[in-house]
């Protein structure tokens, strides 16, 4: 399997309360997150559960958490709680 494709599965699923607790330490903890996220994504539905995925970035041992969807974009917005501490799209 490729990385390409092995990185598009799903490492795991936490609660909302999980995934509000892990996004707010992420925004609090990082400058401009909060600006970023408010620029370029919409809020989430309502769910009890979300996907949680493996950070791609070489050498980042992070898990990507949901942080809402894309705007103008069919995508969940994802940030990293590693060290890259980058954004992606899943």
């Amino acid at each position: 399997m490729t990385s390409n494709v092995g990185q598009s599965y799903p490492y795991s699923s936490e609660t909302e309360l999980a995934r509000a607790k892990a996004i707010k330490t992420l925004v609090d903890a990082r400058e401009g997150l909060a600006g970023k996220l408010a620029a370029e994504t919409s809020p989430l539905d309502s769910n009890d559960r979300w996907w949680v995925w493996k950070c791609p970035t070489n050498g980042c041992a992070g898990l990507l958490h949901a942080a809402g969807y894309a705007r103008d974009l069919h995508a969940v917005y994802v940030v990293c709680d590693g060290a890259c501490a980058k954004t992606f799209l899943r």
